[in-house]
């Protein structure tokens, strides 16, 4: 089949360069100058399939609740917020009941360990060079940090996930350039959980996808689909003075939060909210004294790590907002964490370096997992909606709904990650 893919974040990618091993003809359609220049360029790449799970979950309103007063908050409400973003919070609201959560959940965690199996598999036949690492830590900062994880502890035990809790001292053996000025009751190791860079792998498959044909039309945007002929795309080329109308047999949406708009006009109405995280990114100052992999401060909900001779600091969760608007604090919060553990480990106050401050719009359903398959529209796809979790979940998504568009059944079970899912 000729088919399109709408986006080129890393879900774009691995889409095309799935539906090209199949034998398919795919055209990518991306508004950007390059891959994964959106929600997929600075994110804190860790790939850890046993902590994906849905942002709706019990307790959760009453923590965000509590955030509203904290200076280094992991979760902030910026006013005002529109009228659909009121919406989606209410939605939000609704998921977080017991029974939804741990549906949602196991949806979200068999799709992420199908994912790194794939990844794996990818990176190995190709022999894809990226900044990698193995092993995750998540670090406590106190008695309270270790009582409030035991819950998800025991989520990991069912999962078969393998894991170890250890003390400052094993944690330090493990990751000796933390700060020895900075007390802790003990960390969380996962040794089969890793970190690695999501736009550098994007770009290295967008190079396998052209081999198999792929063909990429960057600084081209996609007007929304029409009802009438949804595989017909009206598509606008940098500085063009009226759009091209290009046919497809299929068009399949990986638009991140765009891809709201872009089904609108086909009668469906996804609720997509940009929530927004930052990351810093400073070249590392001495090796020795940086991260050798990826850690998480468990009460900040902010990641560290080490992406070949770089640190990056990654977190913060913000609904409301615009994307050119960053917020000072949250910032502030990453400088903070990454002081607090490995105060001299990035070339931060080195006027000869930059570093990099990011902000991007994740597209987070209400409830949590993606969205991928038919629409039930003849001709139209989407695989959409993967929030903070796109790079754990992407290589999974796009295997799964290349086997969907060519009638298989996939090798991952996806109840409840169709379209059917949003009438519930």
């Amino acid at each position: 089949m000729r088919v399109a893919v709408i986006g080129a974040g890393i879900i774009g990618v691995t889409t095309a360069f799935e539906l090209a091993a199949d034998g398919h003809q795919v055209t990518v359609f991306e508004r950007r100058g390059a891959v994964a220049e959106e929600t997929s360029f600075a994110n804190a790449g860790v790939v850890a399939p046993g902590y994906v799970t849905p942002w709706a979950a019990p307790g959760m309103p009453a923590k965000v609740a509590r955030f509203l007063l904290s200076a280094h908050a992991p979760v902030r409400v910026s006013l005002p917020l529109s009228g659909s973003e009121l919406a989606w919070m209410w939605k939000w609201y609704r998921s977080c009941d017991l029974a939804t959560y741990q549906a949602n959940r196991a949806r979200m965690q068999r799709l992420a360990f199908y994912s790194r199996k794939r990844l794996h598999d990818i990176t190995d036949q190709f022999q894809l060079e990226y900044d990698r690492s193995t092993g995750y830590m998540v670090l406590l900062r106190g008695e309270k940090d270790r009582k409030l994880v035991q819950p998800g502890l025991q989520v990991l035990r069912d999962a078969g996930v393998a894991f170890k809790e250890i003390g400052p001292q094993e944690a330090r053996a493990i990751e000796p350039a933390i700060s020895p000025d900075t007390d802790f009751a003990g960390a969380v190791h996962l040794p089969q959980d890793e970190v690695g860079n999501c736009r550098q792998f994007a770009l290295l498959l967008k190079n396998e996808a052209q081999a198999r044909g792929v063909v990429f039309e960057f600084n081209s945007a996609v007007d929304p689909l029409d009802a009438a002929n949804p595989a017909s795309l009206s598509v606008w080329s940098l500085d063009a003075q009226k759009p091209v109308q290009r046919q497809f047999d299929a068009v399949v949406v990986c638009g991140g939060v765009d891809s709201a708009r872009l089904l609108r006009p086909l009668g469906m109405s996804i609720p997509l909210a940009a929530v927004y995280g930052y990351s810093i990114s400073a070249a590392i100052r001495e090796p020795l004294n940086a991260p050798r992999s990826a850690l998480m401060d468990e009460r900040y909900k902010v990641a560290i790590t080490r992406l070949g001779n770089r640190v990056r600091v990654a977190g913060s969760a913000e609904i409301g907002g615009t994307p050119g608007k960053k917020r000072p604090g949250a910032i502030q919060t990453l400088y903070k964490v990454l002081h607090d553990w490995f105060p001299g480990a990035a070339r931060i106050a080195d006027t000869s370096t930059t570093v990099q401050e990011w902000k991007g719009a994740r597209p987070m359903l209400p409830d949590g997992p993606p969205l991928l398959g038919s629409t039930g529209i003849p001709g139209v796809w989407i695989n959409i909606g993967h929030g903070s979790s796109g790079w754990a979940l992407s290589c999974g998504s796009a295997r799964a709904v290349a086997d969907l568009m060519a009638g298989r059944a996939p090798e991952v079970d996806i109840e409840g990650l169709g379209v059917e899912r949003l009438a519930t």
